[in-house]
């Protein structure tokens, strides 16, 4: 008796359990197939991105380890064009520009940005929307546009130097952007005026984010306008801190559109940037090779800003 009763109860262990197998074979199969979901759906913008960013980059590091004019046939240089680039005091200081032009581009458009975001976000007041459309105009604007109408506003006769002359400043009064030494900061200034504005928006969306009990805590605390500022505004913001940084840095290094149009990199070298200087090695001096090679430098320099700039701003867990 005993013995059949135990028979019973093993046939019926396995005839329960035995639905059990397949089951667990299918799971390693459905979750493969929901990681799958994510990448058809990011599948075109991937094609495209291959397609028409990394294909060219590779491209252009091919033909970097050639001396090539364009036209003609192209010969093998190796890291020729990489030497010259490390060897001429003029391309490098055009890269030296590209990185003291993230003061201008970032670190000042930054910290302005913080301010007015504070001051608009603590300032109820019914003109507000009105300013912050003027503060953010400036990004909206064709760079193009916006380089020719500062380089009228530095000219010899432009409204600086009248403005200038007017308060009796006649010894001030200089050609702005044909000045070896005023030429380069007066482009950082397009370049502060041009990021003010995406940086106010991305840090005044983000207050809007914090949470108001925050700020409650801080006053019961005793805590004063500034403090509030310090310890609990610009704490609360890492994450729109850290857009804003990556956003105006790589504009810093890519910059091509204000300086071209406003001083072409002159006078002499005095604003060279790595984007006019491809530009005028390839269009002009007919040196693609070495164009693409500082091409390369630059988009690998830019990388380990970024890479650098990630880490210092990553959320601590």
């Amino acid at each position: 008796m005993a013995d059949s009763l135990a028979n019973g109860l093993a046939v019926r262990a396995r005839t329960v359990a035995a639905p059990a197998a397949p089951a667990r074979a299918r799971r390693p199969r459905s979750r493969s197939r929901s990681r799958l979901v994510p990448l058809l759906y990011t599948a075109p913008a991937l094609l495209f991105y291959l397609a028409f960013v990394i294909a060219p980059w590779l491209h252009s590091l091919w033909i970097s380890f050639w001396d090539w004019n364009g036209i003609g046939v192209a010969t093998w240089a190796g890291l020729g064009n990489y030497r010259e680039i490390v060897s001429d005091p003029a391309l490098r200081l055009s890269l030296i520009h590209a990185f003291g032009l993230i003061v201008f581009y970032s670190v000042i458009p930054i910290c302005l940005g913080l301010v007015l975001a504070a001051l608009v976000a603590n300032m109820p007041w019914k003109g507000m929307p009105f300013v912050r459309t003027v503060i953010f105009l400036p990004q909206i604007l064709p760079l193009v546009a916006v380089g020719s109408v500062w380089k009228l506003f530095f000219d010899d006769d432009g409204p600086l130097n009248s403005v200038l002359r007017t308060v009796g400043l006649d010894n001030a009064t200089r050609a702005w952007l044909g000045d070896f030494t005023w030429a380069y900061p007066a482009v950082g200034v397009v370049g502060t005026w041009v990021s003010t504005g995406l940086c106010f928006l991305l840090l005044y969306s983000g207050i809007g984010k914090i949470d108001p009990a925050l700020y409650e805590a801080a006053r019961l605390d005793g805590a004063g306008a500034v403090h509030e500022f310090r310890h609990v505004t610009v704490p609360g913001l890492r994450r729109e801190l850290s857009v804003a940084a990556t956003v105006t840095v790589i504009a810093a290094l890519a910059s091509f559109d204000v300086v071209y149009v406003m001083t072409g990199g002159g006078p002499g070298e005095a604003t060279m940037v790595p984007g006019v200087a491809i530009y005028r090695l390839t269009f002009t001096a007919g040196q693609v090779g070495t164009a693409c090679a500082l091409a390369t430098v630059l988009s690998v320099l830019t990388c380990a800003v970024m890479y650098v700039l990630n880490r210092l701003t990553r959320e601590k867990p």
